[in-house]
């Protein structure tokens, strides 16, 4: 096992890791479908507030042949494994192959991560609790991003895997972590079902007022190599709002039409038929999108929220949720600089993310005309509760 010992900051100051050694290859036969060696996970993470906590990786698998590994280091999903067009398996997520590559001192990104306390941003990482301003961390542009600098992608959840196709993984996120109030247990867990989809379900309880906003990171990527973008691939959103930014990709408060908008993808089409428009929101996102879609389904959990499709594989993601609002990303910022699975170095729109969620910056708006459903507070004797399905299929 490795050992890896690294200390958490309060500011996004960098870790740093203080010791580290190698693990003898494994069998090939041992390896993930993926071709994933496990010993690359089987590893400890150390941080001064909660101490030795281990790591390893967590393999789902399903009557149709489907896999999924998993990561307890942040929650992350690491691979995805579903048939394309012609049978053959693919992986149609970015991620790394061995776990200390997802500490922040290597690699700081948020790939396959079960996001916490709140995904996305707040807006100058300020919220009022009970008539007390609590000041967040400001990482992102002065706001506060994915629940801080040392937000729950870069801490160990305690895994437990129910059965082949079940996981199920506990956050224990003290009060004041990361300045949060309350003392917050969180549960997340991941159902493989044999129709090739991805259940995941999240739940927390606080000790005092806090505001909670879960969701999964992945990273997609449909033709199954990374090395294409996903300018290419076909985009449905059930949506006829959302909600504008400004130059530092905070929510102003309004909620827009699509209509006539390089925001309207009600009817499928291709997605990257507007990167580096001129438009500028578009430009000030990164020549491509990173913006909240205002969910027509109404946290109708059986209503297609996102069909996502690609034309070189066959592949189809829909997205179905309970929440009201995704964030859709479509990997601006990635440059190259992050070399994940076989080698492939992550460029610029290799994937997209679909992130359901409350809207960006809902403490501090949820009450706002248009934002009806995206009150994120949560108070002691209450729990919190967001389900989130990816089902995979293809059309030939």
């Amino acid at each position: 096992m490795k050992k890896i010992k690294t200390v958490l900051m309060g500011t996004a100051a960098a870790v740093a890791v203080l010791c580290a050694c190698t693990t003898q290859p494994q069998a090939e036969s041992n390896l993930t479908t993926s071709g994933l060696n496990p010993d690359d996970f089987d590893t400890t993470y150390v941080d001064e507030v909660k101490g030795e906590k281990p790591v390893a990786l967590y393999t789902l698998k399903n009557a149709s042949g489907m896999e999924v590994c998993v990561t307890n280091f942040g929650g992350r999903i690491v691979s995805i494994m579903v048939p394309d067009k012609d049978g053959k398996m693919q992986d149609v997520v970015l991620g790394f192959d061995a776990a200390d590559k997802y500490f922040p001192q290597n690699n700081a990104s948020d790939f396959g991560a079960a996001i916490g306390r709140y995904a996305n941003r707040i807006a100058g990482g300020k919220i009022t609790v009970e008539g007390e301003e609590i000041q967040l961390p400001q990482n992102n542009f002065g706001h506060c991003l994915h629940g801080g600098p040392t937000g729950w992608q870069y801490q160990v959840y305690d895994a437990q895997q129910v059965d082949d196709k079940t996981l199920v993984l506990t956050m224990v996120s003290p009060d004041g972590d990361n300045n949060f109030p309350g003392e917050l247990t969180a549960k997340v867990t991941y159902t493989l079902t044999d129709d090739n989809a991805i259940d995941i379900n999240y739940e927390a309880t606080t000790t005092k007022q806090t505001v909670i906003n879960m969701t999964n990171h992945s990273y997609f990527n449909l033709s199954g190599d990374p090395n294409n973008t996903v300018a290419d691939e076909l985009i449905c959103i059930n949506a006829d709002n959302y909600t504008p930014t400004d130059t530092t990709y905070m929510t102003t408060g309004e909620v827009r039409p699509v209509e006539g908008t390089v925001f309207d993808f009600r009817k499928a089409r291709r997605l990257g038929d507007n990167f580096g428009e001129a438009d500028p929101e578009i430009a000030a996102a990164g020549a491509g999108y990173d913006h909240n879609w205002c969910l027509n389904t109404k946290g109708n959990k059986d209503e297609v929220a996102v069909r996502l499709s690609d034309p070189r594989s066959g592949i189809v993601l829909e997205v179905f949720t309970d929440e009201p609002g995704i964030q859709v990303y479509t990997g601006n910022f990635l440059d190259g600089s992050c070399v994940g699975k076989k080698g492939i170095a992550y460029n610029k729109q290799a994937a997209i993310c679909l992130e359901t969620q409350k809207y960006p910056d809902s403490p501090n708006k949820y009450n706002m005309e248009g934002w009806e459903g995206s009150n994120c507070w949560l108070n002691p004797g209450e729990t919190y509760t967001s389900f989130c399905r990816f089902k995979f299929s293809v059309e030939k």
